[in-house]
């Protein structure tokens, strides 16, 4: 028994970790999210429009770049519903381990 509930408190601790990436990871994203509505913001307001493409700027039809970051954009949101709906897994089944082992650690005290 001892053995289980250790394997369970390891389980658990991995479980943070993961949730811990999942949210640094996450905050990448949402970084860049704010980067490409920002670049939509500036783009309506301008006459001209660039790309950066490795170290040059090249001018671009203004709708290209507004479909390109428009793009960018759907799949950083993607992404970033992808993270919180595996996050919401994690949580729920650290949750879950989380109350069997402070079970098994009270039946322990009380025997």
């Amino acid at each position: 028994m001892e053995n289980e509930l250790q394997g369970k408190i390891n389980q658990l601790s991995m479980m943070e970790q993961n949730l811990q990436n999942f949210a640094m990871q996450k905050q990448q994203f949402q970084a860049q999210l704010m980067e490409l509505e920002s670049a939509e913001k500036e783009l309506e307001g301008s006459k001209e429009s660039f790309k950066i493409i490795g170290s040059i700027m090249v001018a671009k039809p203004k709708d290209e770049l507004a479909k390109d970051l428009g793009e960018k954009k759907e799949i950083i949101i993607k992404r970033i519903e992808s993270f919180e709906k595996q996050e919401a897994k994690i949580k729920e089944k650290a949750d879950a381990l989380q109350k069997e082992v402070l079970e098994q650690m009270n039946k322990k005290e009380n025997a």
